[in-house]
């Protein structure tokens, strides 16, 4: 172990961290590998217990079971909170210099695969990629990287982990790049490249070379090509129904404040949903892959509504309650204790869109000669889903052509989700996961200068060496202060160490050596107000705002209460922006 360590420390930080992208890219294909087998088992051991025909009355208790048994986990032995793991790698990015928790590197996979076995109604992507930049995170920080390389092992992480669960190394990459990093150079992909390839590597090991989804797909025709216009502005409409019914959703719920009443509530009513609804069971993976196959899925033995699977019509009407409940049974899974993340329910949602504009085109244009293959509709939709949900239009495009292996259907899925991302993102301008962050300006953007300002925290900036005065105190003790100061501003303070208001040095040139006058002349006789406030915690955006406005170059920084705190120069936020640029740029 001690001769590993100093061959790294040899090494220089360029060539450690390739070396170290193959270890994080290796473990996060174990982390996916394990993540869908421990589901996979818990799943097969509630089909046991369920089997006969008691087996869709599990539908009301195992969900809520999960859900409950991850809550407890989460928090009596974690103690933190684990949700939402895409956007907590953002904020990661975004505020904590790229660190991520130790414990989340096995946390999110344990909770996330009790909920999604026992049927809890989100994905295991999300958890597997906090899981993977976790990984990367605290590699990076056992091995002393700097903040730069650490967020790139941290992106190598949620690339490998994506690479790793789907067998998509492509998509790994582009899911870093659109979602979780900005700005990386060219020099910085190939620690990418190396962890996705080395993850996808590691699950063609243990499941094999297949597409995740098998599909039987017919050949592009020109003829549907409004079709695929359609769906596109269809999913658009649907992803922003997605984004925002679900953040309304869990905020709601969120709202009971006790932890106990907010799951009952949110078991019950994802049991019944699942009950009547069987697809909103775990993933949906298993419909999902029926549908892509041209064949309808039955649910026979499990149907509770099995009156709607006796038209062609009420079929549809049934995919379209499906369609909007699936956000519900989401919501009440995540904000009910359960963990588990978007990506999944996207997939399902956009194949079920898909089946829906396309069997209700078939059904309603049949009569005049047209007809649709459904199949293609269901992969092509859950690409224009993504691509509006996700805001990432080339992880949409280029995820489901690897998942499935239907390239030949590049052209619709390029025309759908490039339509679906236009018009949602006219709409929504944020996504599922940027959403909650950017409402408190923490987001880091693909603007530059917004994103170096996100890394800069006020509390970092402020200086202190000023000599403080008080408001009553005389023209001879300010002297007194000029005398032992290397600065020309003094902050004027009361007795309870309230700002009230500074003196420079250029104020009292013409009286200071006045000594007739030393005790005649107060500090309030000079002092001036200032033309702005910091606040010690306020964003750096707002700041460079506050000193655009008044147009000073010092400014004083003070708390809720108006204690005085310090100044912040425009100069030292220049210089740190420099810092944070090179160190941002990547190379």
């Amino acid at each position: 172990m001690k001769n590993r360590g100093k061959f790294l420390n040899r090494i220089n930080e360029r060539d450690k961290t390739l070396l170290l992208s193959l270890v994080v890219g290796c473990a996060c294909g174990l982390a996916a590998v394990l993540l869908k087998e421990i589901i996979h088992l818990i799943q097969r051991g509630v089909e046991y217990a369920g089997h006969g025909s008691g087996w869709n009355y599990l539908f009301l208790i195992m969900p809520g079971l999960g859900m409950l048994i991850a809550m407890l986990f989460v928090k009596f032995v974690i103690k933190d909170n684990i949700g939402h793991g895409v956007t907590k790698v953002l904020v990661a990015v975004s505020k904590n210099e790229s660190r991520i928790k130790p414990h989340n590197m096995w946390s999110s996979l344990i909770a996330s695969s009790v909920t999604i076995g026992m049927g809890g109604s989100v994905g295991a992507e999300a958890p597997i990629v906090y899981t993977g930049a976790a990984i990367g995170s605290n590699i990076a920080r056992k091995a002393g990287l700097s903040y730069k390389n650490m967020t790139i092992l941290l992106g190598c992480g949620a690339a490998g982990a994506v690479a790793g669960i789907f067998k998509a190394p492509l998509a790994g990459i582009l899911f870093t790049l659109e979602i979780l990093l900005f700005n990386i150079s060219m020099t910085s992909m190939l620690p990418l490249l190396l962890s996705t390839v080395s993850a996808t590597v590691v699950s063609y090991i243990f499941f094999g070379q297949e597409p995740v989804f098998h599909c039987t797909l017919e050949a592009f025709s020109m003829k549907n090509l409004p079709y695929y216009v359609t769906l596109g502005i269809f999913c658009s409409f649907v992803s922003v129904y997605f984004t925002r019914m679900t953040l309304k959703l869990e905020q709601k719920i969120k709202s009971i404040p006790r932890d106990g009443v907010r799951w009952g509530v949110s078991a019950i009513s994802l049991g019944l949903l699942i009950f009547l609804f069987p697809p909103l069971f775990g993933e949906g993976y298993d419909s999902l892959t029926s549908l892509l196959n041209g064949s309808q899925p039955t649910y026979e033995g499990l149907m509770v509504l099995s009156f709607f699977m006796e038209s062609k019509w009420t079929v549809l009407v049934f995919f379209v309650m499906v369609l909007i409940f699936k956000v519900f049974s989401m919501s009440f899974t995540n904000a009910g204790g359960g963990v588990g993340g978007t990506f999944g329910p996207t997939l399902f949602m956009g194949a079920i869109a898909g089946f829906v504009v396309s069997r209700f085109v078939n059904l309603a244009l049949g009569g005049v000669g047209v007809s649709v293959p459904e199949q293609n509709f269901v992969l092509v939709g859950m690409a224009g889903l993504m691509a509006g949900v996700m805001q990432a239009p080339m992880t949409a495009i280029f995820l489901i052509a690897e998942v499935s292996g239907g390239y030949e259907l590049l052209i619709p899925l390029i025309i759908t989700a490039t339509v679906s991302y236009g018009i949602s993102r006219a709409i929504e301008p944020y996504s599922i996961y940027t959403k909650r962050i950017a409402q408190k300006g923490e987001l880091l953007t693909h603007d530059s200068d917004q994103a170096v300002l996100t890394l800069l925290k006020t509390t970092d900036l402020i200086e202190s060496n000023f000599t403080t005065v008080q408001i009553d105190d005389t023209l001879g003790t300010l002297v007194q202060a000029v005398a032992q100061s290397t600065r020309n501003i003094f902050p004027v303070i009361d007795s309870s160490n309230r700002f009230q208001g500074y003196v420079s040095l250029e104020d009292i040139r013409r009286d200071m050596f006045k000594n007739e006058e030393y005790q005649s002349l107060h500090v309030y006789n000079f002092m001036k107000s200032a033309p702005e406030y910091v606040y010690i915690d306020e964003k750096m955006d707002s700041v460079m705002s506050k000193f655009e406005k008044t147009e000073a170059w010092n400014l004083p920084v003070i708390d809720q209460d108006r204690h005085y705190i310090g100044f912040v120069s425009k100069s030292k936020i220049f210089s740190a922006y420099r810092d944070q640029l090179r160190e941002f740029s990547h190379d």
